[in-house]
């Protein structure tokens, strides 16, 4: 990134830029601290110069972002020794439709729903940012209510929410994100996401002075960008084959907090989508995008294509006499061989995924597929050492821009689909290509504040690649599909 751009940058967001040195600073990779996290902390301990104090910020950590490990500690604490205890964590509230009881969990910790209580009028005073969500993050204080044997009936021992304030410290105007966008080239606001999510710009070029085989630096750059598509659209169902080491788990697991990267080796109806024991939501109900990484080691129910299925084309589910809709999108990601890869999505690359996935009408569900080998292998070149957008506000806004539609209505706008096209095809590059607008060219609000070649070369043909791809597979994975071509779709002139 370019001096000025870096200016540009720090004069627009001021306090949502950060100075991030990952090729320094082994500090957050010895705490394991997520990048949304890490971001948040450079914020509050960085001054104006993006130099932080590294005891200090240790101190909070140690004292206010517990491991797993010190849950049973932090219990002794409140249980045993009646502290108060404040600590940053995820939260997940319920309320009992029955009891009308309000009761809170710590995913990452294993406390449990019926452990817990909120008071009423505690629940007055954080409902607003509690209720908005499944999952929040934020600073949360808790106590001890201890349990009474003299009470008819007996009243358990629970732990209880004191008080709470929300992770997000600020206020996001949207609207001025989206304006802001019109200060920068699109080249500069390329560099800028790459920034965003932990990546340099200029290491693109210096991957290709070391590997002539690498495609232009621009293709390298928009292929990984690719990757934050399902953060700014909902239910983009997206592929990606990769070699081992292209940060693929980096991105999805460590950026943000709005989705799951999921390495288990297996996967059921009650993980993914309901839990009747439980009568919990699953993963697809809590989350912006479910990865599902190292695909092919994944092990998955029986009778889950049906489900499956239909959650993919419609966004619904049942499970036993549950029924209830999501907007989660799913990113299948996996390795690829060597000698497969070098035929550029010609050779048939499905063939070691598992069996449910061994189906063409699943495969064309899925909108897009990701050429990951255009993406360098990651190395410290590639590691952002500069100022950069704040990881949690970048991700934050993508998660807002999610409700909006109207760049969906812009698209509609812009294409053109002849009578007789394929409704999945023509679907699925219509949302490829609105996310691209929405990550892209957040500024755009009609169609006439986007060039048409602007949005040819980096939402409409993008998405055509990566649906052409799924299109291809599915010619050699049945004769069926075999020779069909994708919908002669283009751009209205008038446009």
């Amino acid at each position: 990134m370019t001096q000025e751009t870096t200016d540009k940058l720090r004069k627009c967001f001021e306090s949502m830029a950060v100075f991030k040195d990952l090729t320094q600073t082994s500090l957050f990779k010895t705490l394991g601290l997520p990048s949304f996290m890490r971001d948040w902390l450079l914020q509050r301990f960085e001054n104006a110069d993006g130099v932080f104090d590294a005891g200090e910020m240790l101190s909070f950590v140690h004292e206010f972002i517990p491991k797993h490990d010190d849950w049973t500690r932090i219990k002794d604490r409140i249980v045993v020794g009646f502290e108060r205890v404040k600590l940053l964590a995820k939260i997940v509230v319920n309320i009992d439709v029955v009891t009308g009881e309000v009761t809170f969990s710590l995913p990452d910790f294993g406390l449990r729903n019926r452990e817990t209580m909120i008071d009423a009028d505690v629940w007055d005073k954080c409902r607003g940012k509690l209720a908005s969500g499944h999952e929040t993050w934020g600073m949360l204080e808790l106590g001890y209510r201890p349990p009474d044997d003299t009470a008819r009936p007996k009243v358990p021992g629970k732990i209880r929410l004191l008080s709470f304030r929300d992770f997000c410290p600020y206020d996001i105007d949207l609207n001025y994100y989206k304006d802001v966008r019109n200060e920068f080239s699109i080249q500069e606001w390329i560099d800028i996401i790459l920034g965003a999510v932990d990546y340099k710009a200029e290491g693109y070029d210096a991957a290709k002075a070391e590997n002539a085989d690498l495609p232009d630096p621009q293709i390298m750059k928009l292929t990984m960008l690719s990757r934050v598509l399902p953060f700014a659209e909902k239910r983009l169902n997206l592929m990606e084959l990769a070699p081992m080491g292209t940060g693929k788990s980096y991105l999805f697991g460590q950026v943000s907090r709005y989705g799951w990267l999921s390495t288990s080796d297996k996967m059921t109806r009650a993980k993914l989508f309901y839990d009747a024991g439980r009568r919990e939501p699953g993963l697809v109900g809590q989350n912006d995008f479910i990865v599902l990484d190292e695909i092919q080691k994944t092990i998955f129910e029986d009778g889950m294509g049906s489900v499956m299925q239909g959650y993919l084309e419609q966004g619904t589910f049942s499970v036993g006499n549950y029924s209830s809709s999501a907007d989660s999108g799913f990113v299948l990601c996996g390795n690829i061989a060597p000698e497969i890869m070098k035929q550029d999505g010609y050779a048939y690359m499905f063939a070691n995924l598992p069996k449910l996935f061994q189906d063409a009408a699943m495969i064309d569900r899925f909108h897009g597929f990701i050429k990951g080998w255009n993406i360098p292998r990651m190395n410290s070149t590639l590691k952002i050492d500069g100022w950069a957008l704040n990881s949690e506000y970048f991700t934050a806004i993508l998660h807002q821009l999610r409700d909006d539609s109207s760049y969906r209505h812009v698209v509609d706008e812009l294409i053109e689909v002849p009578s007789g096209s394929d409704e999945r095809d023509t679907e699925a590059i219509k949302r490829i290509s609105t996310a691209f607008v929405k990550l892209l060219f957040p500024n755009v609000r009609t169609p006439a504040d986007i060039s048409e070649k602007d949005f040819v070369r980096y939402c409409f043909r993008p998405a055509i690649k990566m649906r052409y791809t799924i299109r291809y597979q599915m010619g050699l994975m049945n004769e069926q599909y075999r020779g069909k071509d994708l919908p002669a779709l283009k751009i209205r002139k008038e446009a």
